[in-house]
């Protein structure tokens, strides 16, 4: 049987096995890769897997909440660097919020 940290761990790893999938110029959220990584419930804690990753290659900042808003901008150092990185990619905002309608990416399953 699994200790409680061994399935952490591998709740993480789905997590960025996600994340690392997210096309450039697209966003997902929290609770679409909770979704996927079978615990619909844990949000929160993709929220803290990504935060555990911001220094490595993943495309952390394409992570929002469900609003579109940019929860995690806190996590780059700059609060302003999340939104720049979104843009640069040419997602849409409206009014500060991701435009969802134009650029979620909704992740299938894990492979």
């Amino acid at each position: 049987m699994k200790n409680v940290s061994d399935r952490h761990e591998d709740f993480f790893d789905r997590v960025y096995k996600i994340v690392e999938k997210i096309p450039y110029g697209k966003v997902t959220t929290y609770g679409l890769i909770a979704e996927k990584c079978g615990i619909k419930s844990s949000a929160r804690t993709v929220g803290w897997a990504l935060n555990k990753a911001k220094f490595s290659n993943l495309p952390c900042h394409r992570v929002v909440n469900r609003n579109g808003e940019l929860t995690g901008k806190l996590h780059f150092g700059q609060p302003e660097l999340m939104e720049l990185l979104l843009k640069s990619e040419g997602v849409m905002f409206i009014d500060g919020r991701v435009d969802l309608s134009k650029n979620l990416w909704i992740p299938r399953k894990l492979s």
